[in-house]
């Protein structure tokens, strides 16, 4: 998914951050035209920009909508894409056709960049868009797509967790990481301890149901040092998680980089045409960029 905002506000990630439980509220996004849908995005926030290496999330629905996301670029980071009800269908630059649908993973790595649309019917949508940075080291990688039909499943007492990414409870999810980090879909029935790297800084967010430690809306973030958390209720949680990210980065529209001059250049290549190859099949023109603030952007910590 894009981030379509006409005018997008420098989101400054990185560096060290301190503190306890927070609650992170989000803010209301419409994406497109008069019918189109309208999401809460609750990374980056306000004072706290990452989670692990988890830098953007995006949550929608239950609502009737028509999600149509032209073709748009993406540099240095990987896409995540996680439907609780509803199917979107993803075209990239690879020349990758596949629709997700509930309980299955769309991945896309964008690395040195890719660029890809995403529609669907007019239909009932559910879900979460997510991105998590790439580090130093893998951030001009080959861009990759990976499509996971079913996920593994950790079981215990009071709930049931599909690992979407990394490793929970000593099940790990298949799709390609990274860095050390976590996500998965959580189904709550009574009260459950569930299993937490103490290493790791965590966030939930409520999807439906009611789970009292999480409210409906927005992201509860954690501190690393717990090795476990104690939910109750009967509801769907999204859990994500990972090592707290050292590298200062800069995320613009849909770019991740780590200058202003590479957001820039980023920026006049996908305007030319350049880099980030062609998706075919799309019935419309590209996104074309925003226009670059005045002020010159930096790379920042992960709190503000």
């Amino acid at each position: 998914m894009s981030n379509l905002e006409r005018d997008p506000r420098e989101i400054r990630c990185g560096a060290d951050a301190g503190g306890g439980r927070e609650v992170l509220i989000g803010r209301e996004v419409p994406l497109g035209g008069p019918r189109a849908m309208t999401v809460s995005r609750t990374l980056p926030g306000r004072d706290r920009r990452m989670i692990g290496a988890w830098c953007f999330v995006d949550a929608y629905g239950p609502q009737r909508a028509v999600m149509r996301v032209p073709p748009h670029p993406h540099t240095g980071l990987q896409t995540v894409s996680w439907l609780v009800a509803g199917e979107v269908l993803h075209r990239d630059s690879l020349g990758t056709l596949q629709r997700v649908r509930p309980g299955q993973l769309n991945l896309m790595t964008a690395g040195r960049g890719i660029s890809h649309s995403e529609e669907s019917p007019d239909t009932v949508l559910h879900g979460v868009q997510l991105w998590v940075a790439l580090p130093a080291e893998q951030r001009h990688t080959a861009p990759a797509f990976e499509h996971h039909p079913s996920l593994p499943v950790l079981p215990g007492p009071g709930f049931e967790a599909s690992v979407v990414m990394g490793s929970l409870g000593g099940v790990t999810s298949p799709a390609t990481t990274h860095t050390p980090l976590v996500g998965a879909e959580v189904m709550v029935d009574g009260t459950c301890e569930l299993p937490l790297d103490p290493a790791f800084e965590h966030g939930l967010l409520l999807l439906e149901g009611i789970v009292a430690e999480v409210e409906a809306g927005p992201l509860v973030y954690l501190p690393p040092g717990s090795g476990g958390l104690r939910l109750s209720g009967r509801g769907r949680v999204l859990l994500i998680g990972g090592e707290p990210f050292g590298e200062e980065i800069v995320m613009w529209w849909n770019f991740v980089g780590r200058s202003h001059e590479e957001i820039a250049a980023y920026r006049k290549d996908w305007m030319e045409g350049e880099g980030f190859g062609a998706v075919e099949g799309f019935d419309g023109a590209p996104l074309p960029a925003p226009v670059l603030p005045g002020t010159r952007l930096k790379p920042r910590g992960r709190v503000r």
